[in-house]
């Protein structure tokens, strides 16, 4: 046992006490980054600054484009959209903050994305979207917000990250389209991310796409009908409230 006579068994325990605290700081140092890491990571989830409508294959679309600034992957990520906006029941009562999930347009049948390159999500707008009734000229009276929800799990940590935005009417575009960021030089392919958020307008009818069907369809639109080659864009009403992550490429 330790006497106060034992001087060299004093200092050896007073050495051990103090290394065991070094341990277990950079013990729950470790821990903390681990946990703090999901945070930086999120960060480097990048959206487009604008949404866009037009037409895709022969449909009327909404879509917003996505990537991921880093070489490591995004295990199991999936994206969801909502769409918050001001609603109203058959009995009367006013639903001030609705909120209405949106399918998206995956042949995988699922939200579940591959984030190897910018992606483009795309929202068929038919008889069940929540913005079926929507028109060029309405989005610039209507005040709606459409959150995007991009989720995955870390691959160095198997942390669960979450990245969100949102798009409030004036930064929805009618009668554009994202231009392409991936090209293929010497059988390599690139991406430039900074055409991330760039847009080119393209014809799209500015009717809404309940119209659309009632007339036949786009390919069955008549010429006086009109298009648009002008994006839409208002002054700031009011949104939801929601949190806002937008991050950009420098």
């Amino acid at each position: 046992m330790v006497t106060e006579e034992c001087v060299s068994a004093i200092v050896v325990l007073i050495v051990q006490n103090i290394v065991g605290l070094l341990i277990n700081a950079i013990m729950l140092g470790c821990i903390f980054m681990k946990t703090a890491q999901a945070n930086r990571r999120a960060e480097t989830l990048i959206f487009s600054k604008h949404a866009v409508i037009s037409v895709r294959n022969n449909k009327l679309c909404f879509m917003i484009r996505i990537g991921d600034l880093r070489k490591s992957m995004i295990i199991s990520a999936t994206v969801r959209l909502q769409v918050v906006r001001r609603s109203a029941t058959e009995e009367g009562e006013v639903l001030p903050l609705d909120q209405i999930d949106i399918h998206m347009d995956n042949p995988v049948g699922t939200n579940g994305v591959f984030l190897v390159s910018p992606l483009i999500i795309c929202h068929v707008i038919d008889k069940d979207s929540p913005l079926y009734e929507l028109s060029a000229g309405d989005l610039q009276y209507d005040d709606i917000e459409v959150i995007a929800v991009l989720e995955g799990v870390v691959e160095t940590t198997g942390i669960t990250t979450q990245a969100r935005t949102s798009y409030v009417s004036e930064e929805i575009l009618w009668g554009q389209r994202f231009v392409p960021t991936v090209s293929a030089e010497d059988g390599m392919y690139a991406v430039d991310y900074s055409k991330f958020g760039n847009t080119t307008k393209v014809p799209t009818p500015c009717c809404s796409a309940k119209k659309l069907d009632e007339s036949g369809g786009i390919p069955r639109l008549k010429p006086n009908e009109g298009v648009t080659l002008r994006a839409t864009v208002r002054r700031r009403r009011g949104s939801a409230g929601v949190r806002r992550s937008k991050k950009q490429p420098e």
